[in-house]
């Protein structure tokens, strides 16, 4: 018994130790691992925002008073607009119509007559609505402005402003409201995604492909070997990728990281086998690397990135879309990181996830180890 679990370890080693080996030598495996994640955080850290900042705005004044000159001072010192004062509507219209503004805010004559009236003065506002989602944050960012410079000018005049309701806005978790913050914790996500399927499926296939897969086969090794000398390797590389990728948000970025990192470890490891599993299920189904990539990117990448809440809110899609989602891993684990990263250590939410990902990834190996077979078809 001693002696075949002693000849059961050193084929492991002898597995493992091939498997880095063939990583180490691999260039493309090396880069999927280690450079990727960089590009990727890079990218979306630096070059992806979801904040309209600095938004072109043509500011139309019909006729200069005290008034409007203080308003538009509370646009020109706010972080999200740059205006450009333009003569004429016709003008304004022509920079929207070429794009060289977002927005026209426009002030007619009878603005600060109208605003010492009972009623108060309102302000006209067109925004290109190509991109619905801008045009209605730069709704909101123009509404609050004048909300804000209306209170200023109440306090400095010594009155009060009349409101049925005064409404004080708090944000939870992402108090700054960067975009980054949320970005960065859904790209670690993808980049998991692409070590532990993309990468364990391209690499299984061109073992079956070179014929090396054959040449295991030949000797004592079991499948089961085969299978964790497979897991053990590109489950630590994920990890490394992980690390990785974590350093990055934390001191490069900023990201917050309020939660346990054990507990980021635990979901980090459940997501990695479901990976795993997944990459090792298509490249035993497959065999064959250019299908084996095609099959990964539609059935695990273009997932986790469109349908794992990373960028588009879940409670948006449409009801048989948010169905869909549930059968997909990234899914769990962008609620896992996002909670972790920003929010801390719920555990309402964590550990029915962590629970979602156990059993996809307990399903997958499952199907992988009941599909190998020490047979050559």
């Amino acid at each position: 018994m001693s002696s075949q679990r002693g000849g059961t370890l050193m084929r492991m080693r002898g597995l493992v130790r091939k498997e880095f080996l063939q990583v180490l030598r691999d260039p493309s495996a090396l880069a999927i691992a280690f450079v990727l994640p960089v590009v990727l955080l890079l990218l979306f850290g630096y070059g992806v925002s979801l904040d309209a900042e600095h938004v072109p705005i043509a500011i139309v004044v019909e006729q200069p008073t005290p008034d409007t000159t203080s308003f538009c001072s509370e646009l020109e010192h706010s972080l999200y607009f740059e205006p450009t004062y333009l003569h004429g509507m016709p003008a304004a219209r022509q920079a929207l119509m070429e794009r060289r503004v977002d927005a026209i805010l426009h002030l007619r004559h009878d603005f600060s007559e109208k605003l010492r009236r009972p009623g108060g003065a309102s302000v006209q506002l067109i925004v290109n609505g190509v991109d619905a989602n801008t045009a209605r944050i730069i709704n909101g960012y123009v509404e609050g402005a004048y909300a804000k410079w209306l209170e200023h000018r109440a306090i400095e005049l010594g009155q009060t402003l009349a409101a049925p309701v005064n409404v004080e806005h708090r944000i939870w978790f992402n108090a700054n409201v960067r975009s980054r913050n949320y970005l960065v914790p859904g790209v670690v996500a993808v980049v998991m995604t692409l070590i532990g399927s993309l990468l364990t499926a391209l690499l299984m296939a061109r073992e079956w492909e070179r014929g090396t897969m054959e040449a295991l086969m030949v000797t004592p090794v079991s499948m089961l070997e085969v299978l964790l000398g497979k897991i053990l390797p590109y489950f630590i590389l994920g990890m490394g990728g992980l690390a990785l990728s974590v350093v990055m948000g934390v001191w490069l970025f900023e990201v917050p990281l309020r939660g346990s990192i054990w507990v980021l470890l635990l979901g980090s490891s459940l997501f990695l086998l479901t990976a795993l599993g997944m990459g090792l299920f298509i490249s035993t189904v497959t065999r064959v690397q250019f299908v084996a990539a095609q099959v990964a990117i539609i059935t695990t990448f273009l997932p986790a990135f469109i349908l794992s809440g990373f960028i588009f809110d879940i409670g948006s899609m449409p009801r048989p879309i948010q169905w869909i989602t549930h059968v997909i891993p990234a899914r769990y684990y962008v609620a896992i990181l996002k909670t972790t990263f920003l929010a801390g250590d719920v555990w309402s939410v964590i550990l029915p996830n962590c629970a979602a990902l156990a059993v996809m990834a307990t399903i997958f190996l499952g199907l992988t180890r009941r599909l190998s077979r020490k047979r050559l078809d």
